[in-house]
């Protein structure tokens, strides 16, 4: 199927329907169409934005609560996905649903963390979305995907009556009768008789309608985490593509927020409140780095551009950053002209002022925790991510964080959900119950603190997760900028064919 890049041609109605029967699917079979890379990029994005969000939630609220179905199903209808099965004419819903899927699958097969983060926000995904359809669009859909399992008749399930009542937990005798139930083998059903929660005859499980999801979650991760590594084994022929290569590894490092690169406190913050401020509102991570510096009065270059980026990023000037760095620097082992000679260059690079004069933005969390991990001697990095669990919870009880709130956050990390183990770490901090935003970037956690500490707002109750994606290059490696799909060259409108080839095997 061939489209321009300008305008996508028309399909007719039936074909629309038969390319899309159901709003929601297993994802088995990829998209052949072409795209243009500004399309490629937007859907990707607004996918990423709806895990992030999916992630938080599933954190943040019960999963299945209202509040929780009400806040999922609000950021569908805003990023244009699939929302409601029985909503009429969502065929761009379903199309773009179905192709940001396959883009951020090659985005996250790339290893075995982002497949299991991929895994995990998809399954949560799926399983809103499933219980969301009604009865008959439930059945429709398990014949859609070949997962048609027989319903046993009202006088075999009259039979198993009081069987069916004592095995099945909340089922009394009369919500039996009501309930239709399912004759499926006992290897689909392995998880529901491992809690005990269905009955079990000659090596079938009888489940009750209410339980199918169970076991059409099951199915679905089975494939998804076999589709993941099969696409890890297209990687070469990904990696050989430069259209795609430094997108899909801008994707599963990108942050999708501001870049905090221009502030409007710029030049507002004195050196003399650093100290105090790294308290109150630094993250972990940079409060670690700020620690270091003045306890050592020397970072290593990781440190220093993390730490220094930061810095820039709320509102210290270039001449306050060479003030500051200067005066640490030469308490240590170096000298003034040791100084201006080998470190105040990149302090002014990193300010756009030398080389290619590149306006360096502040890191995201999600670049902290996925490249350049700390080694002996460093203190870059993401603390939750790269500290031992153990130095992690003597750091936090230094910080005189209550055991309980420790123990919160160290299940967060255990579960590899780092900014969310941030998030916690910023209630804690601050006396709040709920943060009211999904954090994503230092720089966003120290503005967020100021305006909380100032009175600037109150904590708030409704989850945000609005922001741009960030475009700028945070690393001294710069991406091609004809690779970058947002760009106002004619590249921009390059087409990407053959998308199913990188889903398939050698």
């Amino acid at each position: 199927m061939e489209f321009s890049s300008r305008a996508r041609q028309k399909l007719a109605g039936d074909r629309r329907e038969q390319q899309y029967p159901h709003s929601l699917q297993f994802y088995l079979e990829p998209p052949t169409e072409s795209i243009s890379l500004v399309e490629f990029e937007s859907f990707a994005v607004d996918r990423l934005k709806l895990l992030k969000v999916v992630e938080n939630l599933g954190v943040s609220h019960v999963r299945g609560t209202d509040v929780y179905k009400t806040k999922l199903e609000g950021e569908l209808r805003k990023l244009k996905f699939p929302y409601r099965a029985l909503a009429e004419d969502d065929y761009e819903a379903r199309r773009k649903d179905h192709i940001s899927h396959f883009i951020l699958r090659l985005a996250y097969c790339q290893s075995e963390e982002l497949r299991r983060w991929f895994l995990q926000q998809e399954m949560d995904l799926f399983r809103y979305r499933f219980n969301e359809l009604t009865d008959s669009l439930m059945q429709k859909f398990l014949e859609h995907v070949n997962l048609s399992f027989e319903a046993i008749g009202e006088d075999l399930k009259n039979e198993l009556a009081n069987e069916l009542s004592v095995s099945t937990p909340g089922f009394s005798l009369s919500k039996v009768k009501e309930q239709m139930f399912y004759k499926v083998g006992l290897a689909d059903a392995v998880d529901l008789f491992r809690a005990r929660r269905v009955f079990i005859k000659d090596g079938f499980a009888y489940v009750p309608f209410k339980e199918i999801d169970v076991i059409v979650l099951n199915n679905y991760r089975t494939k998804l985490s076999k589709a993941l590594a099969l696409t890890a084994r297209s990687l070469p022929s990904i990696q050989s593509d430069e259209r795609l290569q430094p997108l899909l590894n801008h994707l599963s490092h990108s942050y999708v927020g501001p870049d905090y690169s221009v502030q409007k406190n710029t030049g507002k913050i004195s050196l003399d409140q650093i100290d105090a401020l790294s308290v109150k509102s630094f993250p972990l991570c940079m409060r670690q780095l700020h620690r270091a510096l003045r306890d050592s009065h020397h970072l290593r270059h990781g440190g220093r551009m993390q730490y220094g980026l930061f810095l820039k990023g709320i509102g210290l000037t270039l001449e306050q950053a060479l003030e500051f760095w200067k005066k640490e620097f030469i308490r240590g082992k170096v000298d003034a002209d040791k100084f201006d000679k080998g470190y105040a260059y990149s302090i002014r690079h990193s300010y756009g002022k030398e080389g290619r004069r590149t306006d360096y933005t502040p890191y995201s969390c999600m670049k902290i925790i996925m490249s350049n991990p700390p080694s002996q001697g460093d203190y870059h990095g993401c603390p939750f991510r790269h500290s031992d669990p153990e130095l992690l919870k003597q750091k936090l009880q230094s910080y005189k964080i209550p055991p309980s709130g420790i123990t919160q956050v160290l299940e967060l990390v255990k579960g590899m959900h780092y900014q969310l183990a941030c998030q916690k770490y910023f209630e804690l901090t601050h006396d709040i119950d709920d943060i009211g935003f999904s954090l994503n970037h230092p720089n966003q956690y120290f503005t967020e603190s100021q305006k909380l500490l100032s009175g600037g707002r109150e904590p708030k109750k409704e989850f945000n997760n609005s922001g741009n994606f960030q475009q700028k290059n945070n690393s001294h490696e710069s991406i091609n900028s004809s690779s970058t799909p947002t760009s106002s060259n004619a590249k921009a409108d390059t087409e990407l064919e053959g998308l199913e080839a990188y889903f398939t095997e050698d």
